[in-house]
């Protein structure tokens, strides 16, 4: 892992979140929402979740943890409109932080969990790890909108790059 991939999945990650979102912008509130068999149970609280766990790993790299967080399943934001905006501005500030990134990519991230319970993982693997989240759940949205009966947008990596 090094500088130039991280900032490099930075803008992977704005991108596959901008076009996730387009495609659940289709749907109305009610439909994401709605209950789904998923870990979230609904579009609206995985995409939640995504923000959240974000704004956790963000606040452990810049040693500020996230506060008001307590729990993976909490509500951020009820409402697309305002989920999406947040999203959106995370998104730019993932970047730029990423961006901004300087030193030792191997040296320890300690941290407690949202349970409290203190950990450290290298920084670069917390950031792979970061990433790697994200295009998780991503992907179970990809699944939830298929069901919702909107056509879910290609969010592999190799299409951005194509893009780029």
């Amino acid at each position: 892992m090094d500088h130039g991939t991280l900032q490099r999945l930075a803008r992977y990650n704005q991108w596959a979140n901008d076009r996730l979102y387009a495609a659940c912008g289709q749907l109305s509130q009610d439909e994401l929402a709605r209950e789904r068999p998923s870990f979230f149970g609904s579009i609206l609280a995985t995409l939640n979740h995504i923000l959240l766990a974000d704004r956790v790993w963000m606040g452990r790299f810049e040693g500020q943890p996230a506060q008001g967080i307590v729990s993976l399943g909490q509500i951020l934001h009820p409402d697309f409109s305002g989920l999406k905006e947040a999203r959106d501005q995370f998104d730019q500030h993932i970047v730029a932080w990423c961006d901004g990134l300087r030193g030792d990519l191997a040296r320890p991230l300690a941290y407690r969990t949202i349970a409290g319970v203190a950990a450290e993982t290298p920084l670069g693997w917390s950031l792979f790890h970061f990433f790697n989240h994200q295009t998780h759940h991503r992907g179970q949205v990809h699944g939830l909108l298929s069901h919702a009966g909107t056509e879910p947008p290609p969010l592999d990596l190799i299409y951005y790059l194509r893009e780029v």
